[in-house]
């Protein structure tokens, strides 16, 4: 069992910058690849971007070259620095854990553990 827990995120204008956090507790969190994902209401969930345990980055096509994700085991904490933020990034971003980085890369099996989500705004 993973517990996830997600800081961060607010409001900004178009073009603007914010970071999300996530702290994993429970089993081994440095075992599993993490990742972000976002929803809007009305709208399927989405990835965003994912790393493995070895490093690996993913990232979808629409915030590739915005987004950047690392993790830091020694403190069990995922970070996302988001720059450039268009208004269709906002949303409610989760952070999610599993166990086999290819699922996330291609979209197979869903992420095991998830957090609550933090909402993310961008408006004029």
């Amino acid at each position: 069992q993973v517990e996830l827990m997600e800081s961060g995120g607010g409001s900004v204008q178009p073009g603007g910058s914010l970071n999300v956090s996530c702290v994993a507790s429970g089993d081994t969190p440095s075992r599993y690849y993490l990742a972000w994902f976002r929803q809007v209401p009305g709208k399927e969930r989405e990835k965003v971007a994912g790393i493995s345990t070895g490093g690996t980055t993913n990232y979808a096509t629409s915030v590739e070259g915005r987004f950047r994700i690392s993790r830091d085991d020694a403190t069990n904490t995922a970070y996302m620095e988001m720059n450039g933020l268009q208004i269709e990034d906002s949303g409610i971003y989760y952070c999610a854990a599993g166990r086999t980085f290819w699922d996330f890369v291609i979209g197979g099996a869903e992420p095991a553990y998830w957090g609550q989500g933090t909402q993310v705004t961008v408006s004029s």
